[in-house]
């Protein structure tokens, strides 16, 4: 955690301060995500790798009443949530902590380990062991709940001068688009009997991915 945690600080730690402002042109499918959440009256959201807490933000709106909960490895990043959240009023409902998403332990940071509805957005392709942090957040899925995935794709229907060109340029930042995430989505959701999907939006640019777990 430390070594991963103190990468994604030196990265963010002057970026984070206009990362909302840049990433809102290509980091697409998020509003549509939280859109679909949906969760029961008086639920609980939780975001793995929730960054500026600007998804957080959007969800508490979206959906009042709801007890919102982000977990973040960069605590340069988490100190940009904690502003955020107190500037749109919603301290009283979001609970933010630092940890690592291929492991931590819900109920020693929000005082419970299953959630209505848990959220990763654009954050696996920054995780190195992101097919653990997949199995963790499976695990932090309440019975009866969803989990929803979206990320970068791979560019499928688009030139392959510009997944090249993106590649590259994602690679600067440590991102890295995976290729295996839907058939890994799948695979965890059947491991606990959860109904998977997948589908992939603009042209293959991004992928949501998710399950509904029994």
């Amino acid at each position: 955690m430390s070594d991963h945690g103190g990468l994604m600080d030196a990265v963010y730690r002057y970026q984070r301060h206009i990362y909302d402002l840049t990433r809102k042109y290509y980091l697409l499918g998020r509003d549509g995500l939280i859109a679909d959440l949906a969760p029961p009256p008086g639920g609980s959201v939780l975001e793995i790798g929730c960054g500026t807490g600007r998804n957080l933000i959007a969800v508490g709106k979206a959906w009042p009443g709801t007890r919102l909960y982000g977990v973040d490895i960069s605590e340069a990043m988490l100190e940009t949530a904690r502003a955020g959240v107190a500037k749109a009023g919603l301290a009283d409902r979001v609970t933010l902590a630092q940890g690592d998403a291929c492991g931590f332990d819900g109920e020693a940071l929000f005082g419970r380990a299953g959630f209505d509805r848990v959220f990763i957005s654009y954050a696996l392709s920054m995780i190195p062991d992101w097919e653990e942090a997949l199995t963790q957040a499976v695990r932090c899925v309440a019975p009866g709940g969803k989990l929803e995935i979206v990320d970068f794709g791979q560019q499928d229907e688009l030139p392959m001068l510009w997944k090249r060109t993106l590649f590259g340029w994602l690679a600067q930042f440590h991102v890295s688009p995976r290729a295996d995430l839907a058939p890994a989505v799948q695979r965890t959701a059947l491991a606990v009997g959860g109904l998977p999907n997948c589908r992939s939006l603009y042209r293959g640019y991004a992928l949501r991915a998710g399950m509904m777990r029994p």
